[in-house]
């Protein structure tokens, strides 16, 4: 089970499919059928409403991407003109924008099923309008860590290997690096760590179930998991990340990206070893410009 970015792909070449976009359309219809978990998403879209509300300017069109309906409500409240984008739409992961033809655009956990996040960050790049302003939310870093290690022993143990079930997911360098390569500048990455405890790891599962969540990497064992092999996940995940009361513990991070599309009036770089100001201020994005 797994949410993953790649972040490896060259801009110009053709990147490797890793995951089934078939299966994820699936995986959404039978967490909107078993009802939606949306404790993470909410928590994303509270914070990127208060991000939003800290850059003082007006954002004219705004483009969403991501999963229909995650974003794009909150967004709505804060400006009118919103066109959205669905990576797993019939145009997959072509944005199909116009450049320079936006002002913000935004992505709420869903950039980490991109096949290309290089590619997606460079359509974004170039659809924004000098000035213009990219703010994404992604799981990456040591989300779900548990329940990869937890697997990985059990497979080791009981079947004596490893599958594919859970890809490791993009880290905060790896995705700050990101930016600057799509051509953003003021590039900000910073983790938001939620940890999450639940009374077993079969609890567990049925959340990523109701997020849509579970494993769609195009390497997927397609046959059922082992019983034998579930139970000794179960436990092992127990022995090592159970809390006094005996709740496991499942960590998301959340990594929140922005960047901004260069502009003559933006600050420049200084110099190294001269930096002044503070992390916090960079991260909500600049708030000087009316």
């Amino acid at each position: 089970m797994t949410i993953s970015a790649r972040t490896s792909s060259s801009m110009t070449s053709v990147p490797p499919i890793l995951f089934d976009a078939a299966a994820q359309r699936l995986r959404r219809t039978r967490a909107q059928r078993l009802g939606p978990a949306t404790f993470l998403l909410d928590r994303v879209m509270e914070d990127m409403t208060e991000r939003l509300s800290a850059v003082l300017r007006e954002f004219s069109r705004v483009a969403d991407i991501g999963i229909p309906g995650h974003a794009l409500a909150d967004v709505k409240t804060l400006h009118k003109d919103v066109i959205h984008r669905d990576l797993l739409g019939p145009s997959g992961e072509s944005l199909e924008i116009a450049s320079g033809s936006l002002d913000l655009v935004v992505s709420a956990l869903a950039l980490q099923f991109a096949n290309d996040l290089p590619g997606v960050m460079a359509q974004v790049r170039r659809a924004l309008k000098p000035d213009g302003l990219f703010l994404a939310a992604m799981l990456g870093g040591d989300t779900l860590t548990e329940l990869r290690q937890s697997f990985a022993a059990a497979e080791a143990e009981i079947e004596g290997g490893i599958s594919p079930r859970v890809a490791p997911f993009a880290d905060l360098r790896d995705l700050g690096a990101l930016l600057q390569r799509a051509g953003f500048a003021l590039p900000v990455a910073d983790v938001d760590r939620i940890v999450v405890r639940y009374d077993n790891a079969f609890a567990l599962m049925q959340d990523l179930r109701r997020m849509a969540a579970t494993n769609v990497l195009i390497q997927r064992r397609k046959s059922f998991s082992r019983r034998a092999t579930l139970l000794r996940m179960a436990q092992i995940y127990t022995e090592r990340f159970a809390d006094a009361d005996g709740r496991i513990r499942a960590t998301f991070d959340v990594v929140w990206l922005s960047g901004w599309v260069p502009h003559e009036s933006q600050q420049k770089p200084l110099k190294p070893g001269s930096a002044t100001a503070r992390l916090e201020d960079a991260v909500k994005g600049r708030t000087d410009k009316n």
